[in-house]
């Protein structure tokens, strides 16, 4: 089993002020407001013209890939522009220097380097895949879960298919892929999914070794997984909303997390220290963990007898 700290991080205002695909409308000129108040109303429209039930976390990838061919709002729209839409998010304070102090913060650590201990970022997010790997966040991100897209494959290639999803419920997938270490297996060759059967002691993340941050009520079951498993949970919301402020309250009162801040992410915010101290809590748990384990594997040094033992010993008498 890896020591490792797995920091997971959902993305839109939660890294970000609003939406990744904020980058998106803003190029084509289209209206954000109008566009997710027509998908918001999607699976309602759906249900009441064809009685068909649909996702309303990944509904709107439909929305877009309509829009995509000449005639449509996003024309051209492929998976290469979607990496260079990733380049224009507009972050918390802090957020890529933290992402990078993370990655690093092991190097100067004697003690962490005895035993192996790392901190991993992660992100799991119901946007684009894509846009994220296009930030400047994947360099300091060891795996990025999202939607994914599939290009036509007739000229102009332009985004056409569902290939995967993320939703607010898969989002726990995602995390016991994480605990399992999926996809380090099958980078390794083998031929493995999150329903694959791992022994706890081979596991590359254990849940308690998890932090989970996000913005709101909609990561519900995430944060429930995580906590079940004794990891730790933090939720956010922007300065000075007071609608948000008293959403992420209600997931601190109903003990959904361990702590709520403000999405700010520099060296003195409140989500900063939180995240280094508990950080530093795993690490020297791990520590204690492994000098344990250590001490128990190491039997007692032989030694000489004193005389009146040896005697004792022999003879079974006093």
């Amino acid at each position: 089993m890896a020591n490792i700290i797995a920091v997971i991080w959902d993305f839109d205002k939660t890294l970000i002020r609003g939406n990744m695909q904020d980058p998106i409308f803003r190029h084509y000129g289209v209206d954000a407001a109008a566009f997710w108040d027509e998908v918001n109303a999607m699976p309602a429209r759906i249900w009441a013209t064809q009685q068909v039930r649909v996702n309303p976390d990944t509904v709107y990838l439909n929305r877009f890939l309509r829009e995509t061919g000449a005639d449509g709002l996003f024309p051209g729209l492929n998976n290469a522009m979607l990496r260079e839409f990733g380049k224009e998010q507009e972050w918390y304070p802090g957020v890529p220097a933290l992402f990078q102090r993370l990655a690093t913060l092991h190097e100067g650590r004697s003690d962490w380097e005895e035993y192996g201990i790392r901190v991993e970022n992660y992100i799991v997010s119901t946007g684009f895949a894509e846009s994220v790997r296009g930030s400047e966040l994947a360099a300091y991100t060891r795996e990025i879960w999202g939607c994914e897209l599939i290009e036509c494959e007739t000229e102009p290639r332009v985004l056409a298919e569902i290939g995967y999803t993320i939703d607010n419920t898969t989002k726990t997938r995602a995390i016991f892929e994480i605990n399992k270490g999926i996809r380090e297996l099958n980078r390794d060759g083998e031929a493995v999914n999150v329903n694959t059967k791992i022994a706890e002691s081979s596991r590359r993340v254990r849940r308690e070794n998890m932090i989970y941050v996000a913005d709101g009520p909609s990561d519900v079951p995430a944060f429930s997984v995580v906590r079940a498993g004794g990891g730790h949970t933090m939720a956010v919301y922007p300065k000075g909303d007071i609608a948000a402020l008293r959403q992420v309250n209600g997931l601190l009162v109903d003990e959904r997390v361990d702590v709520i801040a403000e999405a700010d992410y520099r060296e003195d915010a409140t989500a900063t220290m939180w995240l280094l101290a508990t950080i530093e809590d795993r690490a020297q748990a791990m520590m204690a963990e492994e000098r344990s384990r250590i001490r128990a594997g190491i039997g007692s040094a032989p030694r000489h007898l004193r005389e009146k033992e040896a005697t004792i010993n022999d003879t079974g008498k006093r």
